[in-house]
């Protein structure tokens, strides 16, 4: 009868150090999983900056030629050009409409009518 109580007591104990066992690697196993994840992580994020600094420099690139393209084509300050200063034309800034030019009512003052509802 003893002998069985201890291959009991000895089963016990095997399936408990298997449990610890089983444990153990699992642990083990969901900590490699997690650095794995991790250097994946950390690898997309470094392609991911590559490609941010690569954006960069294009949008850089792209801010140059607009601004080189708009130099060009615009003359220096202060030079002639055809739609600033003075002009010699005499109905310049009258209406068509209006060929007198504009009117002003500053000697002709009236009042605001008056609300005598109130």
């Amino acid at each position: 009868m003893q002998a069985v109580k201890d291959k009991l007591s000895d089963m016990k104990e095997m399936r408990k150090v298997k449990a610890e066992a089983k444990a153990e690697e699992k642990a083990e196993k969901e900590l490699a999983k997690a650095r794995v994840d991790i250097a994946h992580e950390i690898r997309l994020a470094r392609v991911a900056e590559g490609e941010m600094d690569i954006h960069v420099a294009k949008a850089g690139q792209r801010a140059e030629r607009e601004i080189a393209k708009h130099a060009s084509n615009q003359p220096p300050h202060g030079t002639g050009h055809p739609n600033v200063g003075p002009t010699d034309d005499p109905t310049y800034g009258q209406h068509p409409n209006y060929p007198g030019g504009p009117t002003t009512t500053a000697n002709t003052a009236v009042p605001p009518p008056r609300n005598n509802f109130i």
